[in-house]
């Protein structure tokens, strides 16, 4: 029993919770199986290259933190129409959320493109950061796609339909590996490209996720309505300042969590290439599972969005607990997982029969696995942080949230990343002892708010 209420309660949820999860679960983690291929790759040409996208994408991350932020907009206000049949308002929303997220991706691409000759002065390696550009410029582009394909997954999860994205995201990584494969080693007719050639490969595959999902749209009846017509290509002032109002926190909110973890990657990368590719290789392990948390914490906005929508508080409060706990049950088998096999794990990025490397590699090796056992310690406080964000923002509560997050990460976590990474002998463990103590701050306080947001919503309608 739980407060008086049967377990059976809880779990009766689960087959309904993993139907709206495992889509985006299913698309989130075939973006980072791509990324794991992309690393595997470019592994094989040494430490230096794959420090080198280490850290072209810790750019490109926080550029894409906003976007996504401000896209997760369009999913608890479609949620919330749905329930209620606003099909109009529905449509107004869909539109507006597109307009923006195509200005935000032509706005951050080019941010970022412009921006890169910071590199050079962040005091990484210059041999890293001389790959990484150019690496960087093609990515940088790949972000107009990108986020432009989040208003479409949004606004499709608001509707409780979650297999399109999953479809669209598969189609694109069968597509990136292959291109990757024939542009990094020059494969057949293409020239080899190295670690450009991932960039390329990356860019037209996400032009190629917008363009399914349109299609998609197009060919199914009872969506197309949904498409905007020529005199929908105007921002609606009220639909506008309702997804600012949820979108703007939820960037910052993301921008702080993404730069927590990028400031991981620019402090190994100050400690040498080796501290920076064992980051690299345990951020990445790490990012497979925290997609099963992302997918859950759609599931979760989806669901508290719907009950939000008919003022169902007991029963928003009782479905959210259900998705917590599931959270947490997954979380432990990857913490096994990662406590098992934190050894042989990152063998899978690393050329073995390199002679020439053979000591660097055993030394990343040797970090990698130190940092997998600090992750397999927060897979269930990741995973709880991001579920419960998901639930607070189908609520449409993000100004707290993001405040919280705030606190967790730039005033407890990375302080002590950067005192123990830096001015002890720990290094790159010290790095990943902060990360831990974010998480848990964060995934503590972000309980405690949504436990008090819903008491105070249970009360309230039922006076």
């Amino acid at each position: 029993m739980i407060k008086g209420i049967s377990l059976h309660n809880y779990t009766k949820e689960f087959p309904y919770n993993l139907k709206l999860a495992y889509p985006v679960i299913f698309g989130m983690v075939g973006h980072v199986v791509v990324q794991l291929v992309d690393n595997i790759m470019v592994g094989q040409l040494g430490p230096s290259e794959l420090a080198a996208i280490s850290l072209g994408n810790s750019y490109i991350f926080i550029a894409l933190s906003i976007g996504l932020g401000f896209s997760t907009a369009i999913t608890p206000l479609v949620a919330e129409s749905h329930m209620t049949k606003r099909f109009l308002v529905i449509r107004l929303i869909f539109s507006n959320g597109l307009i923006m997220c195509f200005s935000l991706g032509i706005l951050l691409g080019l941010t970022v493109f412009l921006a890169h000759p910071i590199l050079y002065r962040m005091g990484q390696p210059p041999g890293v950061v001389d790959l990484a550009i150019p690496y960087l410029k093609w990515v940088s582009f790949s972000l107009i796609p990108l986020i432009t394909f989040q208003a479409f997954k949004q606004f499709f999860d608001g509707l409780s339909k979650t297999l399109p994205a999953m479809y669209a995201t598969i189609l694109a990584n069968i597509l990136n590996v292959l291109l990757n494969y024939f542009l990094i080693f020059g494969v057949w007719i293409f020239p080899q490209m190295g670690i450009e050639g991932a960039a390329i490969g990356t860019f037209i595959s996400r032009v190629i996720m917008v363009i399914f999902m349109i299609l998609y749209m197009i060919q199914k009846r009872g969506i197309r309505s949904y498409l905007p017509g020529f005199n929908d290509w105007k921002f609606q002032p009220l639909i506008l300042n309702k997804l600012l109002s949820i979108g703007y926190p939820s960037a910052l909110q993301m921008l702080c969590e993404f730069l927590f973890f990028i400031s991981a990657i620019w402090l190994s990368g100050i400690l040498g290439e080796l501290s920076q590719a064992a980051n690299q290789i345990a951020l990445n392990l790490t990012a497979v599972t925290y997609m099963f948390a992302i997918g859950i914490g759609v599931a979760a906005t989806i669901r508290v969005g719907n009950y939000k929508g008919v003022k169902n508080f007991k029963d928003l409060k009782r479905v959210a607990h259900s998705i917590f706990l599931l959270i947490i049950m997954i979380d432990i088998v990857f913490c096994l997982v990662f406590l098992v096999f934190r050894n042989e794990l990152p063998w899978i990025y690393l050329n073995q029969n390199s002679l020439e490397e053979l000591l660097e590699i055993q030394t990343v090796v040797a970090l990698a696995s130190q940092l997998l056992l600090i992750s397999s310690i927060f897979q269930i406080f990741d995973g709880m942080q991001a579920v419960i964000l998901g639930a607070l923002r189908g609520l449409q509560d993000v100004k707290v949230p993001a405040l919280i997050c705030f606190i967790a990460y730039g005033l407890v976590g990375f302080p002590i990343s950067y005192f123990l990474g830096m001015y002890t002998s720990v290094g790159v463990m010290g790095i990943w002892v902060g990360l831990l103590a974010g998480l848990s701050v964060s995934s503590s306080l972000l309980y405690f708010r949504f436990n008090l947001m819903t008491r105070q919503l249970i009360l309230f309608h039922s006076r």
